[in-house]
C-alpha cells in the first residue's frame, strides 16, 4: 500500500476542513476529496459543483503541478506525495 497522501488546505478551506495538514488515502483526485468531504462535511459543495467537477475558482496542485485545468478530479495519484488544495478569491 502507498504512503498517505499529505493534504494541505489553505487559509479559507480550513474553516470547513482540517486545521493543519491532513493525512488521507486516495487513488484519484475525486476519491481524495470524497474521503475530505467525508471527514468534514461542511466542505461539501466547497470543492466541487453539483456534477462533481471542481469549482472554477478552486485549485488542485499534486506534488506542486495544479491538474485543474488539465485532468482534475480525474487525476491519478499513484506515487504522488503531496496535494495543495487552494480556494482563489476573485475580485476587481
Amino acid at each position: 500500500m502507498s504512503p498517505a497522501l499529505q493534504v494541505h488546505l489553505d487559509s479559507w478551506l480550513r474553516e470547513f476542513g482540517p486545521r493543519g495538514t491532513e493525512q488521507a488515502e486516495a487513488g484519484s483526485v475525486s476519491q481524495l476529496l470524497d474521503v475530505l468531504e467525508s471527514r468534514y462535511p461542511r466542505l461539501r459543495f466547497k470543492l466541487r459543483d453539483e456534477t462533481g467537477q471542481l469549482r472554477r475558482y478552486v485549485r488542485v496542485f499534486v506534488d506542486g503541478e495544479d491538474v485543474s485545468g488539465s485532468t482534475g478530479v480525474s487525476t491519478p495519484l499513484t506515487g504522488a506525495r503531496t496535494i495543495d488544495i487552494l480556494h482563489s478569491i476573485a475580485g476587481g
